[in-house]
């Protein structure tokens, strides 16, 4: 690794501006973070009732998570063990023009059945059928079964991992961040709105972006109104274990600081008035309120496009109330969302001129070392 020899006096060397750019440092990055890491994949939710299934792909691979019957999850590589066809196809897929309709995927609530030539498994990955292959000498049906996802939940949060065998324990990894936040009910919430973008940027340009609020003063005027202590100091000296205060009279992340919606119950006394965020790594952001959370999951498309699903989360109760309307919460969490993904976007373009070697972190930046030493940790020896 090749950091910029030198650099102003008190100011830290960002990675080298290759490393934002490059196919060949996204593919690192693919093999040694992303398909080995604990990565969040969306809310369990999406895959709540026994007998239930969903198609994951990522990263060029395919997988199926299943709820069985007693309630667990289990997840697999989405390929037959036989001639390597896919065992289920995304929703729609096989409806488009021309396409057969081949009876295969999840059938029942315990089976998953190969379109191709009808091996079957269970939810536990085991094959249970293979037509004329059962009783044939030397067959061995253990031998066969499906190859292992790691699946696991936090919060609420479906996390895959995508070597199994190497990978640690994901409360291990999720380490004192989920005791500082353990008073938030994320896991009995729900998602009540949703958005989608499309950021032209690399997924650490929007990890970094959100670690730093030395940009919060001249890009998000709106938020620093609700938030003052964003714009002091130049976003130095946040305390971010106990939560960043809001103005006087606010207490949530809307265009007035408040809203209708209860706060939760079990909330300490800052929690009640207080911001607090989370960058679990590699790309779920989670920014919390007394009434509602906005989590990022950031999901890398290539060096330089990233998508991210910001999911809004809520209280069931809240949720089922007549008229029930999470646009004030929505509507300002996109304006600074937008904000955000759009200087996200300068930098990418910016970082391409040639004279760009390297950026610099700003005392007030230091958290962004984090990942800084995340990344290198896992690739630096193989640049």
């Amino acid at each position: 690794m090749s950091l910029a020899s030198s650099q102003p006096v008190g100011l830290q060397a960002t990675l080298p501006s290759s490393w934002y750019l490059e196919d060949r440092i996204y593919g690192l990055e693919k093999e040694h973070i992303f398909l080995r890491e604990w990565f969040c994949a969306g809310r369990e939710s999406d895959v709540a009732a026994p007998g239930s299934h969903l198609v994951v792909e990522l990263f060029g691979q395919s997988v199926i998570v299943v709820r069985t019957q007693e309630g667990g999850l289990r997840a697999f590589y989405n390929v037959c063990r036989h001639r390597g066809a896919e065992l289920c196809t995304r929703a729609g897929l096989e409806a488009r023009p021309g396409r057969a309709d081949l009876r295969g995927g999840v059938v029942g609530r315990n089976l998953i059945r190969c379109a191709y030539h009808s091996w079957a498994y269970d939810f536990e990955g085991d094959l249970v059928a293979a037509p004329h292959l059962v009783a044939a000498p030397g067959f061995r049906k253990e031998d066969f079964s499906l190859h292992p996802v790691g699946v696991d939940t936090w919060g609420g949060f479906l996390f895959l991992n995508f070597t199994p065998a190497e990978a640690p324990p994901l409360m291990s990894v999720l380490g004192p961040m989920a005791e500082r936040i353990a008073r938030y009910p994320l896991a009995d919430l729900r998602v009540g709105a949703s958005l989608h973008y499309e950021v032209e940027a690399n997924w650490k340009v929007i990890a970094e972006n959100y670690n730093e609020c030395y940009h919060c003063a001249g890009v998000h005027p709106e938020l620093c109104s609700v938030v003052p202590a964003f714009r002091e100091n130049g976003g130095a000296m946040l305390d971010w274990e106990r939560g960043i205060p809001h103005r006087d009279g606010a207490y949530t992340f809307t265009a007035t600081g408040t809203t209708t919606r209860r706060p939760f119950p079990g909330l300490d006394a800052d929690e009640l008035v207080r911001h607090k965020g989370e960058l679990v790594y590699p790309n779920l952001m989670a920014s919390l309120a007394c009434d509602h959370a906005a989590c990022f999951v950031l999901t890398p498309k290539g060096p330089s496009r990233t998508d991210i699903e910001c999911l809004f989360l809520f209280e069931p109760s809240e949720i089922e109330k007549p008229g029930f309307d999470p646009s004030d919460a929505v509507d300002f969490w996109d304006l600074v969302n937008r904000q955000d993904w759009s200087v996200c976007e300068r930098v990418q373009r910016g970082m391409a001129n040639r004279v760009h070697q390297s950026g610099f972190y700003a005392p007030m930046e230091d958290w962004n070392l984090d990942i800084r030493r995340y990344v290198t940790d896992r690739i630096g020896d193989y640049v």
